[in-house]
């Protein structure tokens, strides 16, 4: 009986140094190559760079105010006038006069009357040919509240802004520029008994009561 023969394993073949470094350089190119494909290059000063910044709601303000104030003061309605508009049809006033808003029409809008007692800065405005059922009121600060000046002209929209966040800080810092370039002008604290004209927005929920922002305030 012939006794099997065994083969030994023969030893790993090992790569020679200069072998090795050329794997690793072939690998390196490997992934620049695949980081090149995956990279998008955009040039400074390009809308796509543009967009990746972050988004600053002051300089947003400042640059847009006045636009918005000299588009609502364009589209504004005498107050007499829109009261009795709504006051007949809520819907065809809507149409000709106002701008859809997020619970209610915004309308843009133009009063010259006396100012009242104020609460919290709101000064209820007592209008001739404004139906003494309709309480019309315009606030001073020092906190301005809502997104009418935003809102009011049609022309600013969520789709502009990357998220909800910026669109309602868009809305703040519109309002802080008003406190600073009209509100900032007047002695709002000593408003009662005196004669004002305002041009403004307000957002119609209650028929009976305008709570008017301004975007214009003069004293008479």
């Amino acid at each position: 009986m012939t006794a099997a023969t065994t083969s030994e394993p023969r030893p790993a073949r090992r790569l020679s140094r200069s072998a090795k470094r050329g794997v690793t350089i072939g690998v390196v190119v490997v992934v620049l190559v695949l980081l090149g494909i995956g990279t998008k290059v955009v040039p400074n000063g390009s809308a796509a760079a543009q967009s990746t910044e972050a988004f600053s709601a002051k300089a947003w303000g400042q640059k847009n105010f006045l636009t918005i104030q000299s588009e609502i003061e364009k589209k504004a309605v005498g107050a007499p006038a829109l009261a009795q508009a709504i006051a007949a049809n809520q819907s065809a006033a809507a149409t000709k006069y106002g701008v859809a808003g997020t619970t209610g029409t915004e309308y843009s809008v133009k009063l010259t009357g006396v100012a009242g007692a104020p609460e919290s800065g709101i000064y209820p405005i007592t209008v001739t040919g404004v139906p003494s059922d309709v309480v019309v009121r315009v606030q001073t600060g020092p906190a301005i509240n809502g997104t009418d000046i935003r809102d009011a002209t049609g022309k600013v929209a969520f789709g502009q802004f990357t998220n909800q966040i910026d669109y309602q800080n868009a809305a703040s810092a519109l309002n802080n520029e008003l406190k600073k370039r009209v509100l900032a002008k007047v002695d709002v604290a000593s408003l009662q008994g005196k004669t004002v004209t305002v041009v403004g927005a307000f957002q119609l929920i209650n028929p009976q009561g305008w709570l008017i922002t301004p975007v214009q305030l003069e004293v008479q």
